[in-house]
């Protein structure tokens, strides 16, 4: 496979797994009981951060790449899947 495919996959799996991640760890005012006036009681609380979801998202996705990569490369898993 050329890098331009794998880089390709990889952008696609990427941004598959940001919205995976974007939810992980956040509370929404109703958990903490602390409703701003003005504002929807499901909108998060507190500080949104969003450097460790990007680290998550970029290792989940270097993962889920590889992985995907060495089943599509594998020779007895393209044997089966023809």
């Amino acid at each position: 496979m050329s890098i331009i495919t794998v880089l390709a996959v990889y952008f696609i799996v990427w941004w598959i797994c940001l919205f995976l991640v974007l939810p992980w760890r956040v509370n929404n005012q109703i958990d903490v009981g602390e409703i701003v006036p003005g504002t929807e009681r499901g909108a998060p609380a507190g500080i949104f951060r969003f450097w460790p979801k990007l680290l998550a998202t970029t290792v989940l996705a270097a993962v889920l790449t590889a992985l995907l990569l060495w089943g599509l490369s594998n020779p007895m898993l393209r044997e089966y899947w023809s």
